[in-house]
């Protein structure tokens, strides 16, 4: 088909869109009251967009906690983002300087960097258009739950898609108007709006929903009525049937279970527009990512590949700059080794003076610099007595929430922990892996059976919402010394436990609501590690936490002398520390009788897009 002919199908099938709503406003048999009240909620919907949008760009005190410069290098109307000169401030502190961020349509970009460099900020930025972005390239940024509301998950994502079915419409009309009905960028829009069609609204939502653990009662459940991570379910749901040009996801997988993790790497794998996510676990980056950016040194590098490609890239890179720098410091010695043994011979002097113009000349061009490894922090768990078996034990446990045996979440459940076990529970949400942890810490109480603990077990627990108990008006310093002040009230002892576990520098004299979640998930480890535990409960402890330290937190639990039992997402971790998975699921929990990847092969080939 010819360019012209697409270009006249695309006006034809505008016009019978017109034509269609003309039509519904001449049979539409609203009363006025009715309309009246729709245009209230209309009115309402444009003062909470504006409420999210100030939210996004501003602090409490309602002044912009960002600062950010940036040149447009693409065209207006490419689908392609070069910007240069990038930088970006928060709260003060340079995070980006004079860098260039270059991203182009159809590829996939994982974002990486140590905790608290500025991740999830300049995803922010972006996604509130502080960088000079076209406008006809729509961005969306997944980093909230889903407003509570009256609307099913269902009917909440096919609204949402119906209210960015309007704004494309009005969006084509405006750049009619403005540039004429030849503009380029409308190529891209008329796309994008026949690409969406209507008719398949529900049925495509209710896909992307199954795919993220929605089951056909959940799926009709109110948003009002969800968890936060139900309702960030939700919100992920939006973003991806939405399919925004350029697609801003910040660690999506916290939230979901192995499954849900499984089925959203195989969709990603697909999406053809421009994805930037910020992800904790190599096994995702690897699945999704055709490039990574690498934010550190106040820079973005960017390189080809997925995770493992940048790092066999880097790590070739910095051998061959370590090289160089070796070569240019020798011939740099030699150098001011010959200039200061010259002396006042002449042609020595006329010598030593060409040199030390070489030299000169290479200071003002740059002079090679030494490679600087990453921060690698290597914290442990401290030794603890050795206990004989049984530590801890459900002997024909059940248990329901309600006390009604036809409302078992378990039923006859035998599972035993010791202290060398390392245990991964694995199985869908809403199945009780968190509610076989409470049953574990005493918190909840089987209706039958029996729960057997030794009298000197001490159980040091890590959940999904520890870091919710940190004081955020303090600092990292100022909490744990206030807490156990028992046992020292000197700063500097207290440095010295929060920088074992990676948090240094400025990162401990910070208020704690300006740091990352995964700076803030450092402080619990080190308060866990305080309580000295024999055996240790983590419930997706990887949320928010780099990848470096992920890697510690593995070697950590592997040279524990204790117990673990680990609820988590995170492939790669239970395949570095699990000896043992258990399956929670049939109100039981069975072994798995092979590795963590051959499970996760398992869950692929069921996964349905």
């Amino acid at each position: 088909m010819s360019v012209s002919a697409s270009k006249a199908k695309r006006e034809q099938k505008r016009l019978e869109r017109e034509a269609k709503k003309a039509a519904e406003g001449k049979t539409s048999k609203k009363t006025k009251k009715q309309a009246a009240k729709d245009a209230e909620e209309v009115e309402e919907e444009d003062v909470s967009a504006q409420i999210a949008k100030l939210k996004m760009q501003t602090d409490d005190d309602g002044l912009s906690d960002r600062v950010t410069t940036g040149v447009l290098e693409s065209l207006q109307t490419s689908r392609d983002i070069k910007l240069s000169s990038v930088s970006l401030l928060f709260h003060g502190k340079v995070l980006i300087q004079d860098t260039t961020l270059e991203l182009n349509y159809g590829r996939r970009y994982g974002l990486l960097g140590e905790n608290g460099c500025g991740k999830s900020t300049l995803l922010k930025s972006l996604a509130a258009r502080e960088y000079p972005i076209p406008e006809q390239i729509d961005i969306y940024l997944l980093n909230e739950p889903a407003e509570p509301t009256e609307f099913s998950a269902l009917e909440y994502v096919v609204r949402e898609a119906e209210h960015e079915m309007k704004r494309l419409e009005d969006l084509v009309e405006d750049l009619i108007i403005k540039d004429g009905p030849e503009s380029p960028a409308l190529e891209g829009l008329y796309e994008k709006i026949d690409e969406m069609d209507p008719s398949t609204f529900e049925a495509r939502a209710a896909v992307i929903l199954t795919g993220l653990g929605f089951n056909p009662i959940t799926i009709q459940k109110k948003t009002k009525d969800m968890s936060g991570g139900w309702r960030m379910r939700v919100a992920l749901a939006k973003a991806l049937f939405v399919k925004p040009t350029l697609l801003l996801l910040d660690d999506p997988t916290a939230h979901l279970d192995l499954a849900a993790c499984v089925w959203l790497e195989e969709y990603l794998k697909r999406f053809d527009r421009i994805l930037i996510l910020v992800s904790h676990s190599q096994d995702f980056l690897n699945g999704v990512c055709t490039n990574m950016i690498d934010m550190r040194m106040k820079q973005l590098f960017l390189y080809g590949g997925n995770y493992d490609s940048y790092v066999k890239t880097r790590a070739e890179l910095e051998t061959n700059q370590m090289k160089q720098y070796a070569k240019q410091q020798e011939e740099i010695a030699h150098i001011k080794k010959f200039i200061a043994s010259a002396g006042t011979y002449a042609n020595l002097v006329k010598q030593a003076k060409s040199r030390q113009k070489i030299l000169d000349k290479m200071e003002a061009d740059g002079l090679i610099q030494p490679v600087v490894p990453d921060k690698v922090f290597s914290f442990r768990f401290p030794d603890v007595e050795k206990l004989p078996p049984p530590v801890l034990a459900f002997d024909d446990m059940s248990f329901s929430y309600s006390g009604k045996p036809e409302d078992n979440l378990y039923e006859h459940l035998d599972i035993g922990i010791d202290m060398d076990s390392r245990v991964a529970l694995v199985g869908p949400n809403g199945v009780g892996k968190s509610t076989l942890l409470k049953l574990f810490q005493g918190i909840l109480e089987p209706q039958q059976g029996r729960v057997i603990k030794h009298t000197h077990i001490k159980l040091g627990v890590y959940s999904q919402h520890s870091a919710d108990q940190l004081d955020l008006t303090k600092t990292p310093l100022e909490f744990v010394r206030d807490k156990f002040s028992k046992i020292s009230e000197d700063f500097q002892y207290w440095r010295q436990q929060l920088g074992r576990y990676g948090l240094t520098g400025e990162g401990q004299t910070s208020q704690m609501a300006t740091l990352s979640e995964g700076q803030r998930s450092r402080v619990v480890f080190a308060l866990l590690a305080l309580e000295a535990p024999n055996l240790i409960l983590l419930d997706e402890p990887t949320n928010g936490l780099d990848l470096s330290t992920i890697d510690s937190l593995a070697e950590a639990i592997n040279a524990f002398n204790g117990g673990v039992v680990v609820v988590s997402h995170d492939f790669r971790l239970l395949d570095k520390v699990a000896k043992d998975i258990f399956v929670i699921e049939d109100k039981t929990a069975t072994r798995w009788e092979g590795s963590i990847l051959d499970y996760k092969k398992t869950l692929a080939a069921k996964v349905v897009l």
